[in-house]
């Protein structure tokens, strides 16, 4: 047999049936661990399920109680400043020439359902910060029906006051605009897995805002909420997004420990540290509703879920990259293979530290300022109440990612060398012709690319037909040599 032949037959025909048999148990392992798993959770998430009954734990609106009080929306036609005293006094009362008083500013603005339009008083806050301009849309509130309803005493005040006051702006266009803008960069990009992520999502947000939300909200344990909720997410949108195969198990279970140790972490620093919300608003709120809202369960809760996205994001890239560097170079072995993938590791470790450390500090950009007018020591303003939230979250979140890497990379590895790379839906058998890539002596993935690289040349040139019928006839001349 020529030289052109045996390289012809170079790399996998069919497995053997040793290799059939480490494929079983491989995927036997693995569906040991994750079916149990599986109903554990399911079935401690029906034990810890809300009853749903918020019977005397719902916030009242503040307006209300008050008759004749509406929220209405419209769109602003001009805006003006102008004595307050001035403007807020109406015609009959004709003080209009009094002079003093603060400056306010005032739209005039046309209702969405309708009619002549009004005069709105804008927040000094927001007069000042950002202001308001012709054309923004707002929501503003209407007293005009609460202050003709007052009689006796309460009328004078009623008609020296403002009858249409700022509430917020109306931000639905804008936001609707960005979210389809989203989803469809993400299809147009990732396709179908594009699209089953999205859907993936939603399901996500229905978990937390049916199962762990009210959970929460009835004093169920936070902890063992965050971590059934989370692993139940977790399943849903790594098989649904992924689907069912050896490279999204071994992702599940990397992440599935980091999220342990997050776990662990987050229930020690808030007791450590003391995390009881103490100097914000909203936690006093929730204070008050029920004595069954615990603070720090809910900041142990979230903890762990800030964590959730960024470790299902390292955790699903380490486990395909040691897929496509075993396709590359399938005869590598499983050190060289966990040490090139670790390359990969180290890479992403040092951006998503970065990620993590910068999405926070920006969420907290308004703190971080008021505690620099502060001019406190670096020390004590990490570690007041303001900040040590998130400092505890950015530390927690980056060291259980941190460490799912590398048993997320090792778990790969041990299932990828066992079930090979059909095992994860991709194709194991080499055409023939095609060479494959012995990468024993391979040190990293920039060799293993080139390596890849120099084979799907030969491979190229192998497969090419010659391009004239001169060409064509010398090859069959050449055909019988060869044999």
């Amino acid at each position: 047999m020529g030289a052109g032949h045996s390289h012809g037959h170079t790399g996998h025909s069919e497995p053997t049936a040793e290799a059939m048999a480490a494929r079983r148990k491989a995927n036997r392992i693995l569906a040991a661990v994750l079916v149990p798993l599986t109903l554990l959770t399911l079935a401690a998430m029906a034990a810890l399920w809300p009853s749903g009954s918020k019977e005397g734990l719902t916030l009242a609106n503040p307006y209300a109680a008050a008759p004749g009080v509406a929220f209405d929306t419209g769109r602003i036609q001009r805006v003006v400043t102008e004595n307050c005293t001035q403007a807020s006094a109406t015609d009959s009362t004709a003080q209009g020439n009094t002079a003093g008083g603060s400056q306010c500013t005032f739209a005039f603005t046309e209702p969405d359902k309708g009619g002549n339009p009004v005069k709105v008083v804008i927040n000094p806050d927001i007069a000042k910060s950002h202001g308001v301009k012709v054309g923004d849309n707002i929501r503003y509130l209407n007293l005009s029906n609460a202050q003709a309803a007052a009689t006796g005493a309460d009328a004078p005040a009623a008609q020296g006051s403002p009858s249409y006051i700022f509430v917020d702006f109306v931000r639905t266009m804008p936001i609707i605009l960005l979210a389809i803008l989203y989803a469809v960069v993400v299809v147009a990009v990732a396709r179908w897995r594009g699209l089953r992520a999205l859907i993936g999502l939603v399901g996500a947000y229905f978990v937390l805002g049916s199962f762990m939300l009210p959970g929460l909200v009835e004093g169920k344990p936070p902890l063992l909420l965050a971590l059934v909720g989370s692993t139940v997410i977790m399943i849903g949108v790594l098989y649904f997004a992924h689907g069912f195969s050896a490279r999204t198990s071994t992702a599940l279970l990397g992440t599935i420990f980091g999220l342990g140790i997050t776990a662990l972490l987050a229930a020690w620093a808030t007791d450590a540290a003391n995390l009881a919300g103490v100097g914000s608003h909203d936690a006093a709120t929730l204070v008050n509703i029920s004595d069954n809202i615990s603070i720090s369960g809910i900041i142990l809760c979230g903890l762990i879920i800030s964590g959730l996205g960024v470790l299902n994001d390292v955790t699903i890239t380490q486990s395909s990259a040691v897929w496509e560097l075993y396709e590359l170079a399938p005869n590598t072995s499983a050190r060289k293979l966990f040490s090139s993938a670790m390359r990969i590791g180290r890479d992403h470790i040092a951006s998503t530290v970065y990620t993590i450390a910068f999405a926070y500090a920006g969420a907290a950009l308004p703190i971080l300022i008021i505690v620099m007018l502060y001019n406190r020591p670096l020390g004590e303003a990490l570690t007041s109440a303001e900040l040590s939230e998130e400092v505890i979250r950015t530390l927690v979140g980056s060291i259980g990612l941190v460490l799912a890497i590398p048993v997320t990379t090792l778990i790969a590895v041990l299932v990828v060398k066992a079930t090979g790379v059909r095992g994860a839906g991709l194709p194991e058998q080499q055409p023939r012709g095609r060479t494959a890539i012995t990468a024993d002596d391979v040190d990293d993935t920039g060799a293993l690319a080139a390596a890849a690289a120099v084979a799907g040349r030969e491979n190229a040139d192998a497969d090419a037909p010659p391009a004239t019928r001169r060409g064509r006839r010398a090859a069959q001349r050449d055909q019988p040599q060869r044999d």
